[in-house]
């Protein structure tokens, strides 16, 4: 490395696709200055099309595909991978990244930061003991953690056992510029079913996969519509995502009788777009860490109704930017739907203060600020 390279970080990865933490990365890179910082990424299983959204050329993606290699290969391409790389920190998130711990010191990395982004799907509570114990066991080998939630940062401190001294809580940033609420609403350039001066669009976006449970939303509308048939030309859903359980949401759709009120697209690239043709986000999640997809909704100008779960609290205000329900409680947020689809005044209400605390509390800078100081701290010890 020459004298003037700038220090690098090797952030190491469950995988890099479409997801909350992943998105978080992504955006870090994008956003911290060139001259602070250099980055490359390790995935412990593989990449993705998403590695596209990486702005900086030079920041290098290596995927060394555990469940093909096994457990102990792994660990030996991670020090492999550290003594070619040379980095100055190693930036570990998550249970899959605690591998790359041991490996990073026996190269003699010296300085490491862990991650805490959110919860397991087999751990959504944080309760099981073999995830506190293996955090537990590689404690002596991180310098600094981060926990994007001051959920997560109770659970190192209550039930794994970390100072807190050694913790740093840092909420995801968004990028309110890219993120902004429409001008006018924009239900243009959706299916027509969807379209109607009328309509109401519920929406949510994530990965479909059993913790963020869009069964509940897909229930909630069918319920509601239930309730009050005569909201049934007026309401719509979406639910745009795609992954293991995205077969299943279809089928849902068709056994609730709501397939001409529903549009399962998929994954989309194209989510600032979709966002400001929704009218209500609704996250129906088990369990979060900090929801990029709640502050990017937050930015887009859209009230947020969410289960209160892991960090969700922590953003939305109940009663002020949207509403809290508890995690698959059906008839609870079939309720919080119909007033909002019922008030376009406390929509809109709720959606100006949810922009407005996305801008003053949640902005893209302050984030890179604070990872930045986390690097620097490091650096200078």
């Amino acid at each position: 490395m020459k004298n003037a390279d700038p220090p690098l970080v090797l952030h190491v990865i469950h995988h890099l696709a479409m997801g909350g933490m992943e998105n978080g990365l992504v955006n870090l890179i994008n956003n911290m200055p060139p001259e602070r910082y250099r980055h490359a990424i390790c995935c412990v299983e593989n990449s993705s099309d998403f590695a596209r959204r990486i702005r900086r050329p030079e920041v290098q993606v290596h995927a060394l595909h555990r469940s093909r290699i096994g457990v102990w290969k792994l660990r030996h391409e991670l020090y492999r991978l550290c003594l070619a790389l040379r980095p100055t920190i190693v930036h570990t998130r998550n249970q899959s990244g605690l591998d790359a711990l041991v490996p990073a010191r026996f190269a003699g990395i010296r300085r490491t930061v862990h991650g805490e982004h959110g919860w397991d799907v087999d751990n959504l509570d944080g309760s099981k003991r073999k995830p506190a114990l293996l955090r537990r066991l590689h404690s002596p080998f991180v310098d600094r953690y981060i926990t994007v939630s001051r959920h997560l940062e109770h659970y190192l401190v209550q039930r794994v056992g970390i100072a807190p001294g050694r913790i740093t809580q840092i909420y995801n940033g968004v990028d309110t510029e890219r993120f902004h609420p429409a001008q006018t609403p924009q239900h243009v350039g959706l299916p027509a079913h969807l379209q109607g001066s009328d309509v109401v669009l519920l929406g949510t976006v994530g990965r479909a996969q059993a913790v963020k449970d869009q069964a509940t939303l897909l229930r909630a509308v069918a319920l509601l519509v239930e309730r009050q048939p005569e909201l049934r030309a007026r309401v719509r859903v979406a639910v745009v995502g795609d992954g293991p359980l995205f077969e299943e949401l279809g089928a849902l759709v068709d056994s609730l009788g709501i397939r001409e009120l529903s549009w399962l697209p998929g994954a989309s690239d194209q989510v600032p777009d979709i966002l400001r043709m929704f009218d209500v986000f609704v996250l129906p999640s088990l369990n979060e860490g900090i929801a990029n997809t709640i502050l990017e909704a937050m930015a887009s100008g859209l009230p947020v109704v969410a289960t209160a779960a892991g960090g969700n609290p922590e953003l939305v205000q109940d009663g002020h930017t949207g509403r809290l329900f508890a995690p698959r409680d059906v008839e609870a947020l079939a309720g919080l739907l119909s007033a909002y689809v019922t008030d376009a005044t406390l929509r809109r209400a709720h959606g100006a203060n949810a922009r407005q605390t996305a801008e003053n509390t949640y902005s893209m800078r302050a984030m890179v600020t604070r990872y930045a100081d986390v690097y620097d701290g490091l650096c200078k010890a």
